[in-house]
């Protein structure tokens, strides 16, 4: 509610400030071009930088994608060990005891 109140006041002082502002802003134009040359080539560095690096980020990010694949598939199997070696050792005695099996 408050800032409703006060927004003709911030819409005046702002429009105020702003034509005040207005010749600093155009002064500081030839420096905003003085310094072009120096935010193109921070610009140029970044990607070289980025295309040597993202290569190295993807490798680490698909082995720390296979490692919590395969940590949740064998937190969800593990459950299943006890009935796989009770299935093992049936097999077997299946096997030791029939005669048909070679």
């Amino acid at each position: 509610m408050f800032w409703l109140l006060t927004l003709p006041i911030r819409i005046v002082f702002g429009l105020v400030f702003g034509v005040l502002a207005l010749p600093f802003a155009l002064l500081a134009i030839p420096f905003a071009l003085l310094a072009l040359p120096f935010i193109l080539l921070r610009m140029a560095i970044k990607t070289a930088v980025a295309f040597d690096v993202l290569p190295i980020v993807f490798l680490v990010a698909f082995i720390g994608i296979a490692l919590a694949v395969l940590a949740v598939g064998f937190t969800v199997l593990m459950p299943f060990v006890p009935i796989l070696l009770v299935a093992l050792f049936v097999g077997a005695l299946v096997r030791l005891i029939s005669p048909n099996y070679a």
